[in-house]
């Protein structure tokens, strides 16, 4: 503890920790990606969260504090487009044109969740798709060079040589 407020410069994987969480936060999609910022538990702590890099924290993570604390990272419902198609084929061809714009996707039984978006929602429309709007976690896949947690990074789409 410093200055009045905890700080956590560990997270563990959702699966990784063991025991009872002695708090929770609960935050969007957006305010889990993360390096340092300050964040307020559900009893009113202040939780300082100070890591090395930026990472996606997912529901069911935890913040280490001190040695032995744990703090569990719950996410919270945001506005999310659920989409369904008629077909394995359609849900794979909606999932593609999802990936060609770089869009987080959540991976479903049969569906897939973005976040709300209008353009998206009738261009899924427009390909068949059955979309609706919910409040839900969103939770999307971490990405093929993400390991375990998502790390923050920006790309270009230049040819290198």
């Amino acid at each position: 503890m410093t200055d009045n407020h905890l700080v956590a410069s560990e997270v563990l994987s959702k699966g990784t920790w063991q025991g009872d969480a002695v708090d929770r936060v609960v935050l969007s999609y957006d305010d889990r990606f993360r390096r340092r910022v300050m964040l307020k538990s559900e009893k009113g702590a202040d939780v300082l969260l100070s890591l090395k890099e930026a990472i996606l924290l997912q529901s069911g993570d935890a913040l280490l504090i001190g040695a032995d604390r744990l703090i569990e990272v719950v996410a919270a419902p945001d506005k999310l487009i659920e989409i369904r198609c008629e077909s394995e084929k359609a849900l794979l061809r909606t999932a593609w044109h999802l990936g060609n714009r770089h869009l987080a996707t959540e991976i479903l039984k049969g569906s897939l969740r973005i976040r709300y978006d209008k353009v998206i929602l009738e261009m899924v429309e427009q390909l068949g798709a059955d979309a609706r709007v919910v409040d839900a976690p969103f939770n999307p896949e971490g990405g093929a060079y993400s390991g375990g947690h998502t790390k923050v990074h920006g790309h270009d789409h230049d040819l290198h040589p």
